[in-house]
């Protein structure tokens, strides 16, 4: 079946389109020949090139940065393939739109046995509803779908159509890749600038790619604005200067999106920076972040979780100055605020560093989630009420401060975990000076090897304790666990204090 032909009106308006177009789009390449780049994709025996040249095509996702060419990939498949192509944007196009270009594909496929191609510009922006409905129709053939993206599949595109396709990734162009389009787009008289006696300057040029961030649309957009802008003036010559080529940039093209994969591959650079102790990467990568409008709180929260995750007790200070910055950054807010991230980050990269607690606490949790949630074993527990005390609760506790250097040698874990030790402190830093604190543990678990274990009360076992024995919850300054008028009439130190407040209460009401 031959490609559907254009009417009159069409290839009128088609004119019309390329003679208004900005530079990019007239300087798209038509073949594969012409095509700067990709080679990892559409390089001389690859799949995608062999597919798009023997029209064998089948479902794909075209995923790479902006100005990397996804879109000419598609328009260069629209000019090779015999099926039917169809265009539609993620930005204006809903389901009612794939409903019909659907139900045109089978009516096509149906009378004229015409494949139907289906281009989805950024496809990410569309929402789970919307991509599922073109599902069946690729999984059955219906459609050949080709879909670009400048965000991560993976997070992007439903795991159902993904698995129906093939992602080819697309990398930006490198600067002599882009110079090679510029060089082109200055010499083409058809649909370049070659008619307006160009002359740019060497290190116009130079400013240009490297400013343009492998962009090649940046790029000849920005070269078109500075020509059309600079009136001839050496002879008909238009000399094209590095502040033209500013003027008409404005900044470099950033190439960073803070709800992208970006986003993630930035904080991840950052963190690592951190714990390999390089001030330098890592104030870049600060740099690349809020310079990209990244919320600077969110990168604020992050800086202090490096310094509790991967500095800890090696530096007690470090989480004091990751909080300082991210007050003063709330305080200040920006720009004046980036220095005190900036600070904050060198500060945490020259620290001593340690994961021990980080560790520690992840292996507290493994046991808390995989092993039996024992009682809390009965000395550990308070006892304000005669109940609690005559079924063994605080019985036999050690109060540390009654010993000397405030240590006591007493269990605290439920039996099924006795022994078990978390926090293993390095040497490093502060930590050295907490691991020979706790070098204690050392001997009595080498105590504990050596004798038998005790004895465990158990919560049915009522010993006969009596009314005067000291309180060592209150002691210790605990909170009580009594309930409201529970053993009211016991009258416990508890009690009284509770009665001697209410007391003031009502005073408090009666004046």
């Amino acid at each position: 079946m031959p490609r559907s032909q254009k009417t009159l009106f069409d290839t009128q308006r088609d004119a019309v389109l390329q003679r208004q177009a900005p530079l990019a789009a007239r300087m798209r390449p038509r073949t594969l020949d012409d095509f700067v780049g990709q080679e990892q994709i559409v390089g001389e025996g690859r799949l995608l090139r062999r597919a798009i040249t023997g029209d064998t095509l089948f479902s794909l996702v075209l995923w790479g940065p902006p100005g990397s060419g996804k879109t000419t990939l598609a328009r260069i498949v629209a000019e090779t393939t015999n099926a039917h192509f169809e265009l539609l944007s993620a930005v204006t196009a809903g389901v009612a739109d794939l409903r019909r270009v659907v139900k045109e594909a089978k009516d096509r496929l149906g009378l004229f046995g015409q494949g139907t191609v289906v281009f989805i510009d950024e496809i990410h922006r569309f929402n789970k509803a919307q991509q599922d409905a073109v599902l069946p129709h690729v999984e059955d053939g219906t459609i050949i779908l080709i879909g670009a993206t400048t965000e991560n599949p993976s997070f992007e595109v439903n795991s159902a159509l993904l698995s129906r396709t093939r992602v080819f990734v697309l990398e930006a162009l490198s600067d002599e890749q882009v110079g090679t389009l510029v060089d082109r787009a200055l010499s083409d008289t058809e649909r370049g600038l070659g008619e307006q006696n160009v002359l740019l300057v060497a290190d116009a040029r130079s400013y240009l790619v490297n400013m343009a961030n492998g962009d090649a649309r940046t790029a000849l957009n920005a070269l078109e604005a500075a020509v059309l802008a600079k009136p001839p003036s050496l002879g008909d010559k238009r000399l094209i200067t590095v502040e033209d080529i500013r003027d008409a940039l404005q900044s470099r093209a950033v190439r960073y999106d803070k709800s992208g994969e970006l986003h993630y591959n930035a904080i991840s650079a950052l963190h690592k920076c951190v714990r390999d102790s390089d001030p330098d990467a890592a104030l870049y990568w600060l740099g690349r972040m809020l310079d990209g409008g990244e919320d600077p709180l969110y990168v604020a929260r992050r800086i202090v979780r490096m310094a509790v995750e991967d500095i800890g007790l090696a530096d007690p200070h470090a989480l004091p100055q990751a909080m300082a910055a991210q007050q003063a950054m709330h305080f200040l807010g920006q720009p004046e605020g980036d220095l005190a991230l900036a600070q904050a980050v060198v500060y945490l990269c020259q620290a001593p560093k340690s994961n021990a607690v980080y560790a520690a606490y992840g292996a507290a949790l493994k046991d808390v989630a995989e092993t039996r949630n024992e009682p809390v074993p009965l000395h550990l527990r308070n006892a304000p009420t005669r109940l609690m005390k005559n079924l063994g609760y605080a019985q036999d506790y050690k109060y540390a401060h009654d010993y000397e250097d405030g240590r006591v040698d007493q269990e605290h874990f439920p039996p099924n975990l006795t022994g078990r030790r978390y926090y293993e402190p390095t040497g490093r830093g502060f930590e050295e000076t907490v691991r020979d604190r706790l070098a204690w543990r050392d001997e009595r678990q080498l105590q504990s090897e050596q004798s038998p274990k005790p004895q465990v009360r158990s919560a049915q076992e009522k010993p006969d304790i009596p009314d005067s024995d000291i309180e060592l919850q209150a002691l210790a300054g605990e909170e009580s666990q009594v309930p409201p008028d529970e053993d009211a009439s016991e009258g416990t130190a508890l009690d009284r204090s509770t009665n001697k407040r209410s007391a003031r209460s009502t005073k408090r009401k009666d004046i």
